[in-house]
């Protein structure tokens, strides 16, 4: 069986809080130590404060990034898929997610978490780190109710939650 791949999404680098940086690179170390995959966008923000957890708890960091050239993806990415479709690479993370964890974000943000919605991919939002992850932790984003964002307030609860969601038990 394969391991969970988990999407964490939030804040890119230019309006990542000092705050939202820290809980995604607690986020990203809870993913390596469940023993599941992380997969983020590659770039900075939330989503190398994720890579950057995991990989210094041994993890596999897959980073999925918008331009056409590796080198744009954070230092933290074990393996690097250059699209080079720009934002519609939103849709390629959050297929390739068996769930999806939201730090904060914005309407980037938005967008990867209603393309996992439309695929009934499990979201956990963290409560707390603003954003795109509070308006929409503890609701459906539409009146299809396809699956209900689940609130988290803490990281690690966050991780356990997206992983048992998931329906994969990673292999450690």
């Amino acid at each position: 069986m394969r391991k969970p791949q988990i999407l964490v999404i939030g804040y890119g680098e230019a309006h990542c809080p000092p705050e939202a940086y820290k809980t995604a690179r607690v986020v990203g170390a809870e993913v390596a130590r469940q023993g599941a995959v992380l997969v983020t966008g590659g770039l900075g923000g939330v989503m190398r404060a994720a890579s950057e957890g995991a990989r210094n708890e041994g993890g596999l960091v897959v980073g999925i990034v918008p331009q056409s050239e590796k080198e744009y993806a954070n230092p933290f990415c074990d393996v690097v898929i250059a699209t080079g479709i720009g934002h519609a690479r939103d849709f390629i993370t959050a297929y390739s997610a068996d769930a999806v964890i939201v730090v904060g974000g914005g309407v980037g943000t938005m967008v990867e978490a209603s393309a996992a919605y439309l695929q009934r991919i499990p979201i956990v939002s963290i409560r707390g780190s603003g954003g795109t992850a509070d308006k929409i932790a503890d609701s459906y984003l539409d009146d299809r109710r396809l699956v209900k964002v689940e609130g988290e307030t803490s990281p690690v609860k966050a991780v356990e939650r997206a992983i048992r969601s998931s329906s994969l038990s990673p292999r450690v």
